[in-house]
C-alpha cells in the first residue's frame, strides 16, 4: 500500500490547511483508520489525531476543537482539516493506515508533508 501525502505549506497563525493523505495498491483492500503524527526535528513522532470507523475520532488536546480527521472511504483518503493554527504546529506531519486485505493486513507511513505556521 502507498500513500500519497499532500496539502502542507506555509500559512499564517490563524490560517488553515487541510492535508490528504490518499492510499493506493494494486491489491485489493480496506481502510479501517488513519493516524496523524507529526515530528520536528530532533523530538518524538507524536500523535495528534486519528478516525476510525463509525467516524470515531481522538484528538490530542493541543488540536481538539481545531483539527478534524476524516475519510473518504470510496476515495481511500484521509484529511485532516487544520484551522486557527499556531506556531507550535509547525511540523512535518506523517499519515499513519490501517488496512485489510483479502488475507492480509498491516499498517503503512506516508512520507510526511511539511507544515509551517509562520508570519
Amino acid at each position: 500500500v502507498q500513500l500519497q501525502a499532500s496539502g502542507g505549506g506555509l500559512v499564517q497563525p490563524g490560517g488553515s490547511l487541510r492535508l490528504s493523505c490518499a492510499a493506493s495498491s494494486g491489491n485489493t483492500f480496506t481502510m479501517n483508520s488513519m493516524h496523524w503524527y507529526r515530528q520536528n526535528p530532533e523530538k518524538s513522532r507524536d500523535l495528534v489525531a486519528a478516525v476510525g470507523r463509525g467516524e470515531s475520532t481522538w484528538y490530542e488536546d493541543s488540536v481538539r476543537g481545531r483539527f478534524t480527521a476524516s475519510i473518504d472511504y470510496v476515495k481511500k483518503t484521509a484529511y485532516l482539516e487544520m484551522k486557527n493554527l499556531r506556531p507550535e504546529d509547525t511540523a512535518v506531519y506523517y499519515c499513519n493506515v490501517a488496512v485489510n486485505g483479502t488475507t492480509w493486513s498491516g499498517r503503512f507511513w506516508g512520507r510526511g508533508t511539511l507544515v509551517t505556521v509562520s508570519s
